[in-house]
């Protein structure tokens, strides 16, 4: 039999590629109709109408919170099928069970109907959201990066990333059309449209990932399987072997996912609550930029195959860091320009972080615990700083007298750290190949990693 680890790899790395793409979209469409829906209309659907503002705020950012509570949890379970069973069912498994809870969302009673068991059953199908998107994002890399070119890591992976963008983008412009239809309409039954949409999306993205094919990588992993060559419990090797690895690229990754959510679903609830600026304003704004973060996520996935991933991380860090201030500064300007420009500044510089972040992470682990290895950092990050990231920025936010500046301030934090732990993630791969290169040499020239 043909070692395929060695061989031309089975399917076209663009076609990979796609289906990391087309799967990534829908279930971060879902994912941002959900914090886009909580930073809006969720305060008052689901909550009682004597409520205080900032109470009801808080309580819906934190059923938007909960759902990355078991995001490390589907990121255990889905690491381990997709590291012993592969990726291509394991992607089509977090599909269905992310498409299915957000089809439910679209149908919920709301609290004038059903009482306190609205935000009870909004909060079951959270709960489904984070467990199947804890599952989704190391797999959608991992067949994108593992079927990439020699490299040509940093670019492919970045594929799998850009499904953030795409689904942001569908999102916010979802919920920007439906407030043409005016706030009455939106806030009866308008809001449900995006999450009723999805199913559409859902069967689009089956039929694309039903055609894939597992990367040679994974031939290799299931022949040192039958060897017993390979652990039978990927958790335990990674948290016994890398737990330096998991812990640094979870500190890595803060500005990349909590510091999203605090200019976008915090920015959009303290422009309008606080600011009293426009909705669809600010929505057509974070339209705007989650296009440029489309757009220039693949070139600068080039530049970082080019000079080097990890410089182009860290240039997207010192980029948020000079942005954190002057992004929430020109809210109070109320100039659309300026708010615009800032949005677009800070999208661009961001998006410096998330193609690069794929092939970093993807080349801290063996492949035969990969799967497990990226999914716990990344997971393990959105529960600490990405779910709790919007309740975080208006709590510190009311402690100052709703000032803008304390969560400014924890995200250029955020990404002083994140420098210096993304400089470690390099440090840890150099010693990875060094001390390991037993581990399936063959199989990082197959991936480009």
């Amino acid at each position: 039999m043909t070692d395929r680890t060695t061989a031309t790899p089975p399917q076209s790395p663009y076609r990979s590629a796609l289906a990391a793409l087309s799967g990534t979209s829908i279930e971060w469409y879902d994912f941002y109709s959900f914090a886009t829906a909580a930073a809006i209309v969720f305060n008052d659907v689901f909550f009682p109408a004597d409520m205080p503002t900032t109470l009801k705020t808080i309580s819906s950012f934190a059923t938007f919170a909960v759902g990355f509570l078991l995001r490390p949890l589907g990121g255990i379970v889905f690491g381990h099928i997709g590291d012993r069973v592969g990726r291509k069912k394991t992607l089509i498994i977090t599909l269905m069970m992310m498409g299915i809870a957000s089809f439910s969302i679209g149908l919920l009673p709301t609290y004038d109907q059903v009482g306190a068991l609205a935000p009870i059953l909004l909060i079951v199908l959270r709960l489904i959201q984070g467990i199947a998107i804890g599952g989704e994002w190391g797999g959608a890399v991992l067949i994108a990066v593992e079927n990439a070119p020699k490299g040509r890591a940093t670019f492919f992976g970045s594929f799998a990333q850009l499904g953030s963008s795409v689904g942001a983008l569908l999102s916010t412009g979802m919920f920007s059309l439906m407030n043409l239809f005016g706030e009455h309409a939106f806030d009866t039954w308008g809001w449900r449209v995006p999450f009723l949409a999805s199913a559409v999306l859902v069967v689009i993205g089956l039929v694309v990932r039903t055609k894939l094919e597992d990367s040679p990588v994974m031939d290799k992993v299931h022949a040192e399987q039958k060897q017993g060559t390979a652990g039978r419990l990927p958790v335990v090797e990674v948290l016994r072997k890398d737990w330096r690895t998991v812990l640094v690229g979870v500190f890595s990754l803060a500005t990349a996912t909590g510091g999203y959510y605090v200019v976008t679903s915090y920015l959009l609830s303290y422009g309008t609550d606080d600011r009293h600026l426009s909705e669809s304003m600010l929505l057509n704004g974070l339209s705007l930029a989650a296009f440029l973060e489309l757009v220039v996520t693949p070139f600068l996935s080039l530049l970082g195959d080019k000079i080097g991933s990890h410089k182009v991380v860290v240039a997207g860090l010192a980029g948020v860091v000079l942005l954190s201030i002057p992004q929430f500064l020109v809210m109070g300007t109320g100039s659309v320009a300026l708010i615009y420009v800032l949005m677009l500044a800070m999208r661009f510089v961001m998006s410096a972080l998330y193609g690069p972040m794929a092939a970093i992470l993807a080349e801290g682990f063996a492949p035969h615990v990969r799967y497990t290895g990226i999914s716990l950092s990344y997971q393990i990050c959105n529960l600490v700083f990405g779910g709790f990231a919007p309740v975080a920025a208006v709590w510190l936010s009311s402690l100052a007298g709703g000032a803008y500046w304390p969560p400014a301030v924890a995200l250029m934090a955020a990404s002083v750290l994140g420098i210096w732990c993304t400089l470690r993630l390099r440090v840890y791969h150099q010693r990875r190949v060094t001390t390991r290169p037993a581990v399936a040499p063959a199989a990082r020239v197959a991936s480009g990693v």
